[in-house]
């Protein structure tokens, strides 16, 4: 008799496992009635940019009256933002949320779903965790900036690196005044990006211009004007380590080029020729008096004051 029990026990149990199979197969091929849902990933309701508002675009197979909310992470409605909008089948419709609640104030920064009823099919549906809204008020800050070197000797692939430290993954803005010279692309707390001493892709004029670096966070905050980190660099393209040089007439003598190009002109007095490499070799006039060495490369000049002196 015990041996009949377990029997019938054991097929019971098996036919309840068929039968949930069977509805659980079912229901995947029921086609959920909404589809093509696309959900903004971030929202950022004080940036002022286009994430300030997240969008929720959906489509229905069927006509229905449609209630969306927001719902946080304990699954609590946050706000509504429709109550009964009557969405056609088939025909997309966009919905907005500006990251507030139904007192109108702002959410708490975090993680948040859309949630939709459909009157007609009597149905609940919470969106997946994959169409979650990240919410963040937060602007990114930049603790450091430094240059790895504050002289930049201009041109074709030359560059100063930048290193900097953020509060948070993001983007890296470089500003000259008020124009934006670089966004770097996200990267994480500690990196760099390099500058070539360029605005809008023109070479800059030999000076000293002051760099402001920001952030801009994957939800569209940016570090304000007033929080961004200064670096200075000195943009050169050719220079000569002395300006002044005393010699004797028809005397051999050595000037230290500053550059990164290969080769460079100069012009002494009648004297003129073409150099490379970072001592230029050159021999003194003959005659008492006080000359102008001039050397350059690419339209850019460095220029230094020779006094011939008597043998």
């Amino acid at each position: 008799m015990q041996r009949v029990l377990t029997s019938v026990t054991l097929l019971g149990l098996l036919v309840a496992t068929a039968a949930a199979f069977a509805i659980t197969e079912h229901l995947k091929l029921i086609k959920s009635p909404v589809y093509g849902a696309r959900v903004s990933k971030f929202l950022a309701p004080t940036c002022h940019c286009g994430t300030s508002k997240a969008s929720i675009r959906i489509r229905l197979r069927h006509n229905d009256r449609v209630r969306l909310s927001i719902v946080n992470a304990g699954n609590h409605t946050v706000a509504i933002i429709a109550k009964a909008a009557q969405v056609p089948k088939r025909r997309p419709r966009t919905f907005f949320w500006d990251g507030r609640t139904e007192a109108g104030t702002l959410a708490p920064d975090g993680a948040y779903r859309p949630e939709i009823h459909l009157a007609d099919a009597r149905r609940t549906i919470l969106f997946p965790l994959v169409d979650r809204i990240f919410l963040d008020t937060k602007k990114p800050t930049v603790p450091s900036a430094t240059t790895a070197h504050d002289v930049l000797f201009g041109g074709s692939g030359r560059t100063v690196k930048i290193r900097y430290t953020l509060s948070e993954q993001a983007n890296a803005v470089v500003y000259l005044g008020r124009r934006r010279v670089i966004r770097g692309r996200p990267t994480r707390e500690h990196a760099a990006v390099k500058w070539a001493g360029t605005l809008d892709g023109r070479p800059l004029r030999p000076g000293t211009y002051v760099l402001s670096v920001g952030a801009l966070d994957l939800a569209g905050n940016q570090t304000p004007p007033s929080d961004r980190k200064d670096v200075t660099i000195v943009v050169r393209y050719i220079d000569l380590a002395r300006r002044r040089l005393s010699v004797r007439a028809g005397a051999r003598f050595t000037v230290r080029v500053e550059t990164r190009a290969s080769r460079y002109t100069w012009r002494l007095g009648r004297q003129h020729g073409a150099g490379h490499g970072k001592l230029l070799r050159l021999r003194a006039p003959t005659r008492r008096g006080t000359y102008h060495l001039v050397v350059a490369e690419h339209g850019h000049a460095a220029s230094a004051v020779v006094k011939v002196r008597r043998k």
